[in-house]
């Protein structure tokens, strides 16, 4: 069986004049051609070769000895090499490039734009196609995930709302721009934590973790933080949010009220330069 879109091993079954055609055992005469600009040095018929199974655009088989960057089913960032009025194309590691067909664009693409592209095969002409159109490909609901969970994001559409994003590689959700409290661009990869699920099963995300386990976690590592520097530090709740963000990867509102639940277990001293770690309460 040839799976198409996929890596395959394949045997040379005849040599031509610009090339090979390869084949399985079980399905002899369904043949791929390998060109020889895309073939191995010294191949010959009998041979067994490990290659890429693509399309032309008249959906014939074409092999590459090369692997692409993503294949079939999967998604990937790709740069857009070119631009014409019915789509643009993305370098995807073979000779020919990825088309993303203008219907199949989650918003304008320009030349140059690095985008999360899926690869899927269309059902009416057989060819390797790419879409950003996520959602044709991904659901919006997850069984599997619960409130509070950490997951892994990654960012393919922006829109006034936030950030649209591909979660686990496996469902799709939604950063809102208020839970958005560093910059996201189109490709990043981030660590999240299920916020909501939805009545009609659609996830919301935020970048860090919600209500009290968050707070605690982040308490302990701002005294863990405290005891590294000898009891002080200078980053305050009057620190601007790239420094807060750079020490502790979360934003100014949730050190804020972290600090505060500190200050009254009397844990630490604030002041408008300094934290200073109370040593009646040192423990970690």
């Amino acid at each position: 069986m040839i799976n198409i879109g996929k890596m395959n091993r394949l045997t040379v079954s005849a040599e031509l004049p610009f090339g090979f055609h390869l084949s399985t055992p079980e399905d002899p005469d369904r043949l791929v051609t390998l060109m020889s600009e895309n073939a191995p040095d010294n191949i010959k018929q009998g041979d067994k070769i490990d290659v890429f199974v693509g399309t032309d655009e008249h959906g014939e088989l074409v092999a590459y000895h090369n692997q692409p960057a993503v294949m079939v089913g999967e998604t990937a960032v790709l740069t857009a090499v070119s631009v014409t009025d019915f789509g643009a194309f993305f370098d995807w590691g073979l000779d020919k490039d990825l088309l993303v067909k203008t219907r199949q664009q989650e918003f304008p693409i320009h030349q140059g734009m690095r985008c999360l592209v899926h690869v899927y095969m269309d059902e009416h002409t057989g060819c390797l196609l790419g879409s950003t159109r996520l959602h044709s490909f991904y659901r919006e609901q997850s069984p599997y995930l619960n409130e509070g969970e950490e997951v892994q994001c990654q960012v393919y559409a922006k829109t006034p709302l936030g950030f649209k994003v591909l979660i686990n590689q496996n469902c799709l959700g939604l950063i809102f721009q208020s839970d958005a409290f560093k910059p996201l661009k189109i490709g990043d990869v981030t660590t999240g934590f299920i916020k909501a699920i939805r009545e009609d099963g659609k996830i919301d995300v935020a970048l860090q973790p919600q209500l009290h386990k968050g707070r605690a976690k982040l308490e302990q590592q701002i005294i863990d933080d405290l005891h590294a520097h000898g009891g002080f530090s200078t980053i305050t709740d009057k620190s601007p949010a790239d420094d807060i963000y750079q020490r502790f990867n979360v934003s100014k509102g949730a050190y804020k009220k972290a600090l505060g639940s500190l200050y009254k277990q009397r844990r630490i001293t604030i002041n408008p330069e300094m934290i200073k770690l109370n040593k009646e309460n040192a423990k970690k």
